[in-house]
């Protein structure tokens, strides 16, 4: 890679850092808003990154961090009041309905695998007649006379290769040998 394409290219990642560290910001700020405790998977969620993006990078992580820092010494609200009940609730719900569209996927996706089994069981549970029996028979012969033909031909093949990289190999030499004989 050449210097421009690199520096090009670390410029890039560093913007591309910097975009999702704006998001990150953003994102905290609208927890903090909606008094939603700040938490890694919220702010990810929020923010559109990966957990794995807030916790490698070392200025997310300060941001999170920080912010953490600062709910903690907010005033508690009084019992009763439902000021730290009501964002769990909102995360437990959020967290509730993404479970929940996992698991209709789920059962939609066995469901279909259900109803493929079963039908490969029922044409495997019927008997053939004997006239189906016979042809399958007939198909299987022709297919492994059609199997041995081209294993003959791939072996044919095969030889003829090995033949012309050979014959390519000798003509390789004798030019070379050629070649030195009109130099000297």
């Amino acid at each position: 890679m050449t210097p421009d394409r690199t520096a090009a290219a670390i410029e890039a990642r560093r913007r591309a850092a910097e975009q999702k560290l704006q998001q990150v910001r953003d994102a905290v700020a609208s927890l903090r808003r909606h008094k939603t405790p700040v938490t890694y998977p919220a702010v990810a969620r929020q923010a559109g990154v990966s957990r794995t993006f807030l916790y490698a990078n070392p200025d997310a992580r300060a941001l999170i961090s920080e912010a953490v820092s600062k709910d903690g010494r907010r005033k508690a609200p009084a019992p009763g009041t439902g000021g730290e009940q009501e964002p769990s609730w909102r995360e437990r719900a959020l967290n509730a309905e993404a479970a929940l569209t996992t698991a209709h996927a789920e059962i939609a996706a066995q469901r279909r695998r259900i109803a493929i089994l079963l039908g490969q069981i029922r044409d495997l549970e019927h008997d053939p007649s004997p006239e189906a029996a016979q042809r399958l028979a007939t198909e299987n012969t022709s297919l492994k006379q059609r199997v041995r033909q081209l294993t003959h031909d791939n072996k044919t093949l095969e030889e003829r290769l090995e033949a012309a990289r050979s014959n390519n190999r000798f003509a390789d030499r004798r030019i070379a040998q050629l070649e030195a004989q009109l130099t000297q």
